[in-house]
């Protein structure tokens, strides 16, 4: 009996994957783990450069490769490559690198991991300004929804945007595809108790702007009224790639610490009572809530961050907008045992129910397989992605072409 020869998954990322650093990198792994664990050849390939931070793909048994946005070499790259499946790391990577796919490696399924709906973020972020009308409509959902038709599949990590996407966009149920975290809290892992924790803490890359203005938003308006209730009380702000303008909140004396990268979560976050995560834009779902749960550390948050996080199952913290109430029901949490456990077994039952690795790791290759099997009708079935490709890709790859001819004569 022959053996099957194993698939094949190029991810062509937008950065080389940083796990310790963003909910993104982690999503990245996620998604070439799942394919490795079915036994799969997964490459990775990105134009960026690594950062000290980035994750050696080799020690996990990936292969990786740099590659040239608006160059030929790439072309020869895929062409050679013929990956089963490749996957685009956010709609910008599917600009850049679509055409040339579907060119020169037409049967490879192309499959795009939004991460969040970046227009979506960005409009909430302009929303902030009470002057501004916010526009769904915008040149970025323009750009996205584009990319969305154009592939074979698209993963949708929250349940609210696949909803906004069905329901706002008229897309097709059969391109899209709910993929939430794939998590796994090891229940033999044994945790400090209410009295043993203390403190509050903050997380999240200070480079993602919903993170930053959360910790200046927290600096400002919530911190100052809970350590007027709790005097001796402190919070704790880690992030990736800390500013210089972060380093004007480092006062100690006001129990606000900016603390830099955090190196081992599994040693942070048990420590901590309380997370606090005053998001007030923002999509997708949250790394750092899914990353204090796994620890059974009960989160305070606003509907932006619990967005898409807990399908209809008890939160396990509470769910405020960012202001007074935000700042009762944390002062309340951080004094009561008896509810504190509560909201931790809820937290444990959010990862359990919504985000298991073992569940959705199996649905998505499934999704995958199946797709694969219905490639030619499915194709024939996305007429809007045909369009926009024989127009989209026409610009594109005249613009490509035409910056490649003139990086030759530089």
């Amino acid at each position: 009996m022959m053996k099957s020869v194993p698939k094949k998954l190029l991810y062509i990322g937008h950065v080389w994957p940083e796990p310790a650093s963003s909910a993104a990198g982690y999503r990245t792994m996620a998604i070439l783990q799942a394919a490795q664990a079915e036994g799969w050849k997964v490459d990775f390939a990105s134009s960026s450069e690594p950062t000290p931070w980035s994750i050696e793909l080799k020690k996990h048994g990936f292969k990786s490769h740099k590659i040239t946005i608006n160059e030929g070499s790439f072309d020869k790259f895929i062409q050679e490559h013929q990956a089963d499946f490749v996957v685009f790391d956010r709609f910008i990577t599917e600009e850049q690198f679509g055409w040339r796919v579907e060119k020169y490696s037409p049967n490879s399924i192309r499959i795009l991991d939004t991460i969040d709906l970046h227009f979506l973020r960005r409009e909430r972020q302009k929303a902030l300004n009470e002057n501004y009308q916010f526009n769904l409509h915008s040149n970025d959902a323009v750009r996205e929804i584009s990319a969305i038709y154009r592939c074979d599949l698209s993963l949708i990590i929250s349940s609210f945007e696949i909803q906004l996407l069905q329901e706002k966009f008229t897309i097709p149920s059969e391109l899209l595809f709910y993929s939430p975290f794939m998590l796994q809290r090891d229940k033999n892992l044994k945790l400090k108790d209410f009295k043993q924790r203390r403190n509050f803490i903050m997380i999240g890359n200070f480079i993602h702007a919903p993170n930053w203005d959360a910790v200046v938003w927290c600096y400002k308006h919530i911190w100052p009224s809970i350590r007027t209730h709790l005097p001796d009380a402190e919070l704790h702000v880690y992030g990736a790639y800390v500013p210089d303008k972060a380093k004007q909140f480092h006062q100690p004396q006001k129990g606000f610490h900016i603390m830099g990268r955090a190196e081992k979560l599994q040693e942070l976050f048990p420590t901590y009572r309380l997370n606090l995560v005053p998001l007030r834009f923002g999509a997708g779902i949250k790394g750092k809530i899914a990353d204090g749960f796994i620890y059974g550390t009960p989160c305070i948050t606003t509907p932006i961050g619990a967005e898409g996080m807990a399908e209809n199952l008890p939160w396990g913290g509470h769910i405020c907008e960012p202001n007074e109430e935000f700042v009762k029901q944390a002062i309340s949490l951080y004094q009561k045992p008896e509810e504190w456990y509560q909201c931790q077994l809820n937290g444990w039952q959010i990862l359990e129910q919504v985000h298991n690795k073992d569940k959705n790791q199996s649905a998505l290759i499934n999704q995958l397989l199946k797709i694969e099997e219905i490639i030619q009708c499915h194709r024939k079935n996305n007429f809007i992605g045909h369009m926009l490709r024989y127009h989209f890709h026409r610009s594109t790859e005249f613009m490509s072409r035409w910056i490649e001819e003139k990086n030759k004569t530089v």
